[in-house]
């Protein structure tokens, strides 16, 4: 595959080319390829239609200021029903449990949502109310429903080599639920996911019914658990 559209974040300047290449190269294979699941995926690396940028440590203030730059470009590059993908890819850590990932991944977007409550208003299409079962995360004003990826994932649709979080435009889904083809997809895609693993993943809930902050990181998270991120007031 020839090699994917890159952002400007890098952990250092030893990130080269080559590494974003390799991470590229690798991200494509993983969700293009015929067994994976999620056919929205497929579809963004068939078409080309993803960025991709490469950063340091999951979680840290450092990786937000450039992941911030390239989401808000993001945003402002594609339309809202486009279907496309941003993927952020963290070099470090490589090793961690689904607990360990779901806190550095918090704690990523909340320094993500610090830098950006300086700037930019929330998506006012979508709830800022992280228990609200309309809440979506925002970035530059557009919403985005996150799907995390880790090398230490139970769920084998989510088991990537390198932590990533992969930002979707929240718009996209609505505009398939308005053309009619949301329930039939998000069918399909469940019976996919049970083919490859047997089971559906448990945190999958249908949009309205439960906050899709539930959903981000992958793992089964208990009925009491409550989203850690802190939502900085509308000036």
């Amino acid at each position: 595959m020839s090699e994917a559209p890159v952002a400007t974040g890098c952990p250092d300047a030893a990130a080269s080319a080559q590494l974003r290449q390799l991470v590229g190269d690798a991200f494509a294979g993983f969700a293009g390829s015929t067994a994976y699941p999620c056919l929205g995926a497929r579809s963004v690396i068939h078409r080309q239609a993803f960025q991709l940028g490469v950063y340091g440590r999951l979680g840290s203030a450092e990786a937000a200021g450039e992941l911030h730059t390239d989401l808000v470009r993001f945003g402002q590059d594609v339309g809202d029903a486009e279907l496309a993908s941003f993927v952020a890819v963290f070099t470090d850590p490589l090793a961690m449990t689904e607990a360990h990932f779901s806190e550095l991944l918090w704690r990523q977007l909340q320094h993500l949502h610090d830098v950006d409550a300086t700037e930019h208003h929330w998506d006012a299409r979508v709830s800022d109310d992280p228990e609200d079962p309309h809440f979506s995360f925002s970035v530059g004003g557009s919403a985005f429903f996150i799907v995390g990826l880790h090398p230490g994932s139970s769920r084998w649709a989510r088991r990537f080599a390198w932590p990533a979080l992969v930002f979707n435009p929240h718009q996209q889904f609505e505009a398939m639920r308005q053309a009619g083809k949301y329930q039939r997809v998000r069918s399909a895609i469940r019976e996919r996911d049970a083919l490859l693993q047997g089971t559906i993943n448990p945190v999958l809930r249908d949009h309205g019914c439960m906050s899709e902050a539930r959903q981000y990181a992958g793992d089964a998270v208990s009925e009491s658990w409550r989203c850690p991120l802190v939502v900085h007031p509308r000036s």
